[in-house]
């Protein structure tokens, strides 16, 4: 047989009673200590998927279904919010340029401020 004892709930401090091992008064208290825990980790990880699904989004829309490669100019890509410090994979091609890419679709930048957006094929 289990001993009882009487202790205060970790997330809101009232008196519990039941197994010495209890720590929350109800699901309710526990759920919400367990995700405060995560918070910070969980915002950070929700805020990298927002910009990377962004980045894919203006990509996408820059790029016409029916072409592999269009080539564009880098403050019209920022000026959409695209931040290129946000990619999923790099390559490097035959010719040495390393492309970034946002899952499928990827660019890479060229002279004058311009870069090319492909697809992964």
């Amino acid at each position: 047989m289990e001993s009882t004892t009487t202790k205060n709930c970790r997330a809101c401090g009232h008196l519990i009673r039941g197994r010495s091992d209890k720590k929350f008064c109800n699901d309710y208290c526990r759920n919400g200590f367990n995700n405060q825990l995560k918070a910070p980790t969980e915002n950070n990880i929700r805020n990298i998927n927002h910009q990377l699904l962004k980045n894919r989004r203006i990509l996408e829309a820059m790029l016409p279904l029916e072409e592999k490669m269009v080539i564009v100019g880098l403050l019209e890509l920022t000026g959409k919010g695209f931040n290129e410090a946000y990619h999923t994979q790099t390559k490097t091609t035959a010719t040495g340029n390393t492309q970034y890419f946002c899952y499928d679709l990827g660019f890479f930048k060229i002279e004058n401020e311009k870069c090319v957006i492909v697809r992964n094929t």
